[in-house]
């Protein structure tokens, strides 16, 4: 399918994180290079901090978030553009009043999240 409705897609909750969901807009049986997935995080929660085999690209939807990459911490927001290398440490904490969204895409290769210790 080459068009998809975003209400129309399931959202689950991230049982590895706080007040986390996710969708997948397009996943790796209809994008055979890339997924693409939007994320969810409500005003207080957060994925804690894991490495991933494959980088992200991640472009921010809406609210407010702290965003650990390696040893750097950043304040994003609504239109702000994030990179994080393939096996960087990284983490995020939501805040403010609005839930934070970002489109992230990534490539269908070694996508496991390894939580660090």
């Amino acid at each position: 399918m080459h068009v998809k409705k975003i209400d129309d897609i399931e959202s689950e909750v991230l049982e590895s994180a706080n007040g986390v969901s996710r969708q997948m807009l397009i996943g790796p049986d209809e994008g055979p290079n890339f997924s693409m997935r939007k994320l969810v995080i409500e005003p207080g929660g957060g994925i804690p901090a894991h490495t991933s085999g494959a980088e992200h690209e991640q472009y921010v939807l809406g609210g407010t978030a702290r965003v650990g990459i390696g040893d750097q911490i950043y304040e994003v927001a609504k239109g702000d553009i994030v990179f994080i290398p393939a096996g960087e440490l990284h983490w995020y904490e939501a805040y403010g009043e609005e839930p934070f969204e970002l489109l992230s895409v990534l490539p269908n290769r070694d996508n496991e999240m390894v939580f660090a210790k």
